[in-house]
């Protein structure tokens, strides 16, 4: 074979080995049997855990924490739908594109993870798994915790959070969401007629809980009483619905912002208004609940 033709071979092989390598990148990787994670993602996440494993992060309050760690993902993807695949309820880890509950679910996870001092991939699944399943496991699509107001509920039994709403200063939320069982041709999964019953189910459970909200218009009176790094759930005056957006309180010049993943501008970021005046330019947005680490 001639020089030019050796050249060409090896220059052949090093490129096929590069789009290999390109495309393993967002091939789905299964590392368990109901996990999910791209080569991407698992390689950021590993990269962050390996920045906490160096820092001295668990002397920090979990607040402090959600809002160091929020940052690292600022101008991050957002990306809808990531959880939804087809087949069975797998645990998708995904760093690279970020909604505004996937995003939420995956800093208080690594927060946790800095508290314990478990710097594995194995932990920090488990720990998100924990976050966003009935009881902490992932038993079926039907176990996801789709409606965030449940997802508090049931975060705060676990001894994860604590619903502090009505401590700052919330008043009596009426809590009737049916949006999934009314739509279901929104939701592949809820062809099944059991995951859709037991969709059914709990729905009717969440309606006979207490909840409560701050009205909008009584955010910037009562923002005083938000720390920052809090969880903001922005409730919604669709009656079918609950929670429409998620995020992290974050206070600048005195004022609480948000921070999140906006849909909007298709990134995670810092809203640029104050809170309360990013809620008064949404009319479906008609106030927030408000919820806190315990640091367990």
């Amino acid at each position: 074979m001639s020089k030019s033709a050796n050249t060409f071979h090896s220059g052949s092989i090093q490129f096929m080995y590069k789009r290999i390598l390109i495309l393993l990148l967002f091939v789905p990787l299964f590392t368990q049997a109901q996990t999910v994670c791209t080569l991407e993602s698992r390689e950021k996440l590993e990269g962050f855990l390996a920045k906490l494993s160096e820092g001295n992060y668990s002397v920090q309050p979990p607040n402090e924490l959600n809002i160091e760690i929020g940052q690292w993902f600022l101008e991050t993807p957002y990306v809808e739908k990531t959880l939804e695949l087809s087949g069975t309820e797998k645990l998708v880890v995904n760093l690279i594109g970020l909604d505004c509950t996937t995003f939420l679910e995956t800093v208080v996870s690594l927060t946790r993870l800095a508290e314990n001092g478990d710097f594995t991939f194995e932990a920090f699944e488990q720990k998100l798994e924990e976050l966003r399943y009935r009881s902490g496991k992932n038993q079926g699509y039907p176990s996801r915790l789709h409606y965030f107001s449940d997802w508090i509920f049931e975060n705060e039994q676990k001894g994860i959070i604590s619903d502090v709403t009505e401590e700052v200063g919330g008043v009596p939320y009426p809590n009737n969401p049916t949006f999934m069982s009314e739509n279901p041709k929104f939701y592949p999964q809820l062809s099944d007629s059991e995951n859709l019953k037991e969709i059914k189910t709990t729905e009717a459970i969440i309606q006979k809980r207490g909840y409560f909200y701050i009205p909008k218009t009584e955010i910037s009176k009562l923002e005083k009483n938000i720390q920052s790094g809090d969880l903001i759930a922005i409730t919604t005056s669709m009656t079918n619905l609950d929670i429409v957006h998620t995020g992290f309180a974050i206070r600048k010049n005195g004022r609480i912002h948000l921070l999140h993943a906006s849909s909007k501008n298709k990134e995670v970021e810092i809203s640029e208004k104050p809170l309360s005046d990013y809620l008064a330019g949404n009319k479906s947005q008609s106030g927030i609940m408000v919820a806190r680490l315990t640091g367990n």
